[in-house]
C-alpha cells in the first residue's frame, strides 16, 4: 500500500527521533493527537514501517479516524490490508459505512463477513439493522432478525429496538408491534420508539394510548407525541399536551420548542408564536440554527417579515437551511432585490448553496422580470456549483423567457399556464443546462402551439358577453 507523506511545512504530531521506541502504545497515543487527515497518513506510514499492521486496535482507530475525516475509501484500504479482521473490526467497518451514508456498502460487507465464516456478535446486529433502515432493505432486515434470533441475540434490547424501528420505517406495523410486544424488558427508549413508529405510520390514536400507558416518561417521550400531533396537522392537541407536560414539571428541550413553533406556523397564529418566542427567551434557550430557522419560518408565514429578519440577524450560527428560509421569505413577501442581496451575502460568508437556494433566487428573478440576472444565476448554479437543475428551476426559466419575448399576453389563460408546466417538464427530462439550448427548446415548443387559439381562449375567459 502506498501511503502519502506530508510535506515538511505541514504541522504534524511529534513522531519522535529515529531511535525513539515506536510500539503499539506509542502509535495509539500519536493517533489520538491527529487533527487532520494528512497527519493521520504520516502516522499510518510509520505504523507500516514498524510492522504494527497486525495490531487490530490500531487498525480500528485508523478506520474510525479516516471515516470521521470523510475518507471512507482510505478506511476501506486499511481494512482490506488485514489478513483476518476480528469481529470487532468488522463491526467498526460496517458502522463506518452506515454512518457515512453508504448503508448498501455496509450490507455488502456484512454478507462478506458471513460468507468468510466470521460470526457476528450482539454489536454487529444493531449496525446492520441500522443500515437496513437507512436503505429500506426490509427483506434483508427480516433475514437479520431471523439470524439474530438463531444466534441467541434476540433478547438484546438494542437489537430489538433497532428491529422495531426497521419494521415501522418500512410501514410493516404488525411486525413492529410484535417485536415490542415480545420484549421482556422495555425501557423508556423502547416505549418512545414504538410510539414514534405508530406516529410515523399515521396511527396517532394508538400512539397516544401507548403514551398514556408508559410507566415513566421523559422529555423525549413527551416531545415525540407533541411533534406527532404537529406533523399530522393537529396543533391544538400538541399545545394541550404541552400544557400537561408543564403541569407534570417536565422541562422542555429545544426539540419540544421547535415542535411548538411549527404548531404556531400550522395554525397561522402570530400571537401564539410570539408567546412561544417569549417563552424561549425567558427560559434561556439558545437560539441556534434549528430553533432559529423554525422561528424565521413561523414569523414569515404568519406575516411578520420584520421579526423574521430580526431573528436571522441576531443568530450567531446559521446553517444552509437558515439562509434558504430567509431568502425565500424575502421573495415571498415581495422583497426580491433584498433576497438577491442576501444570497450574495451568503456566498460571501462561504456558505455553499443548494438546489433549494436557487429556487428562491430564480423565483426572485422572475418577479423582477430580469432575464439577464436569471441567466447569470442559472449558469452559476450549473457551472460553478455543479447543481443539477430540478423542475422548479426550469419552471422559473420558462416563465421568465416567455415574458422576455413578450408573449405573456396569452400566458394568462389556463391552457397556456399548463403548457408552461409541460415545457418545464420537458426541459427537466432532457436535463439541459446550456442557456442557449434552453431558449431554443422553449421557443420551438411555443412555435408549435396554435397562438391564435390561445388568444381566443384568453378572450373568452377575460370578457363577459354583453346582454
Amino acid at each position: 500500500m502506498k501511503v502519502a507523506c506530508c510535506s515538511p511545512e505541514i504541522n504534524v504530531p511529534y513522531l519522535g527521533t529515529p531511535r525513539t521506541r515506536f510500539g503499539s502504545e506509542e502509535a495509539h497515543v500519536i493517533l489520538q493527537r491527529c487533527s487532520n487527515f494528512k497527519q493521520l497518513k504520516q502516522v499510518h506510514g510509520r505504523i507500516i514501517r514498524f510492522g504494527l499492521m497486525y495490531d487490530q486496535l490500531l487498525m480500528r482507530k485508523l478506520i474510525q479516524l479516516s471515516s470521521s475525516y470523510g475518507k471512507l475509501n482510505y478506511a476501506t484500504l486499511v481494512f482490506d490490508q488485514l489478513n483476518a479482521p476480528d469481529t470487532f473490526t468488522w463491526n467498526v467497518m460496517i458502522r463506518a459505512f452506515t454512518i457515512s451514508g453508504s448503508p448498501k456498502m455496509a450490507l455488502l460487507l456484512f454478507k462478506a463477513m458471513l460468507c468468510q465464516g466470521f460470526a457476528p456478535d450482539k454489536f454487529t446486529y444493531p449496525f446492520v439493522i441500522s443500515a437496513c433502515v437507512a436503505s429500506n432493505a426490509l427483506d434483508l432486515g427480516r433475514v437479520t432478525h431471523a439470524l439474530a434470533t438463531k444466534m441467541g441475540f434476540w433478547s438484546d434490547l438494542y437489537v430489538q429496538t433497532n428491529l422495531m424501528n426497521l419494521y415501522f420505517k418500512c410501514n410493516d406495523v404488525d411486525n413492529g408491534w410484535k417485536v415490542f410486544d415480545k420484549m421482556r424488558v422495555r425501557n423508556v427508549f423502547a416505549w418512545t420508539s414504538v410510539i414514534a413508529g405508530f406516529i410515523a405510520c399515521g396511527r396517532l390514536d394508538t400512539a397516544r394510548k401507548l403514551f398514556e400507558k408508559m410507566p415513566s416518561k421523559n422529555v423525549v417521550s413527551w416531545t415525540a407525541m407533541i411533534d406527532g400531533y404537529v406533523k399530522h396537522a393537529q396543533p391544538v392537541k400538541a399545545f394541550n399536551l404541552f400544557e400537561r407536560m408543564m403541569v407534570d414539571n417536565v422541562k422542555p428541550n429545544e426539540y419540544t420548542v421547535v415542535s411548538l413553533v411549527r404548531a404556531c406556523t400550522e395554525m397561522g397564529s402570530l400571537k401564539l408564536g410570539r408567546r412561544i418566542h417569549d417563552f424561549v427567551l425567558k427560559n434561556d434557550f439558545e437560539i441556534g440554527p434549528f430553533l432559529g430557522t423554525a422561528l424565521i419560518d413561523m414569523y414569515s408565514k404568519c406575516g411578520s417579515l420584520d421579526e423574521a429578519r430580526k431573528v436571522f440577524d441576531m443568530m450567531q450560527v446559521r446553517t444552509l437551511a437558515t439562509w434558504n428560509t430567509m431568502i425565500t421569505s424575502l421573495g415571498v413577501h415581495g422583497f426580491r432585490n433584498e433576497a438577491i442581496s442576501l444570497f450574495e451575502e451568503m456566498v460571501q460568508a462561504n456558505e455553499v448553496p443548494d438546489a433549494i437556494t436557487f429556487v428562491g433566487v430564480l423565483s426572485a428573478c422572475v418577479y423582477l422580470n430580469d432575464l439577464e440576472l436569471a441567466q447569470k444565476y442559472f449558469n452559476l448554479m450549473t457551472d460553478h456549483y455543479g447543481i443539477t437543475p430540478i423542475l422548479e428551476h426550469y419552471a422559473c426559466m420558462v416563465e421568465i423567457y416567455t415574458r422576455a419575448v413578450e408573449l405573456d399576453e396569452i400566458y394568462t389563460s389556463g391552457s397556456t399556464l399548463e403548457a408552461n408546466h409541460d415545457v418545464a417538464e420537458l426541459l427537466h427530462k432532457s436535463k439541459l443546462t446550456n442557456i442557449d439550448d434552453i431558449k431554443k427548446l422553449v421557443q420551438k415548443q411555443y412555435e408549435d402551439l396554435d397562438a391564435s387559439e390561445l388568444v381566443i381562449d384568453h378572450s373568452s375567459t377575460s370578457s363577459q358577453p354583453q346582454l
